[in-house]
């Protein structure tokens, strides 16, 4: 990953689902310049994503929230429909806002993409967690390997959160 600790995140578009509609942003208007929590991951529904660290941030969102934590917003690279429906399954409500980064547009843009092609994924997005404040890069952790989730899981982030 090319985005490091100082640096401003890049004001990509995004989407998600608004009104049951696709809408396309920038990604600095969605999080605003409070400080806020974006952690990124390979695919709605897939094992590690859906098992450990989706849920994790479900279960401490309240926790994050109370250390000084704004917003916590969850992107992947599927459409904004799958993030929705995923975000339905999962109980997210207004606990975790999910972002789609469908053309990798922000995922290439910090350095974050990884070839799934082999195992007919894609290009996704590796595993990552930044906490962010005025669009700066406060801290950040990156996993390895994206079947990984223990230094971006909302526990270390709970452990680490400065």
């Amino acid at each position: 990953m090319k985005l490091k600790i100082n640096d401003q995140i890049p004001d990509t578009e995004i989407f998600q689902l608004v009104d049951g509609e696709p809408q396309k942003s920038n990604l600095r208007e969605i999080i605003g310049n409070g400080k806020i929590v974006l952690f990124g991951l390979p695919g709605a529904f897939t094992s590690t994503c859906s098992k450990l660290h989706l849920p994790g941030f479900v279960a401490h969102a309240e926790k994050i929230k109370t250390k000084g934590i704004e917003d916590i917003f969850c992107l992947s690279v599927n459409d904004p429909y799958v993030m929705n429906g995923w975000g339905e399954i999962n109980n997210t409500g207004d606990k975790i806002k999910m972002l789609s980064d469908p053309y990798l547009s922000f995922t290439k843009s910090i350095g974050a993409e990884v070839d799934r092609n082999a195992k007919g994924m894609g290009i996704r997005s590796n595993r990552y967690l930044m906490v962010i404040k005025n669009f700066k890069v406060v801290n950040i952790y990156e996993e390895k390997e994206t079947k990984e989730c223990g230094l971006t899981s909302a526990e270390n982030l709970l452990d680490n959160l400065l």
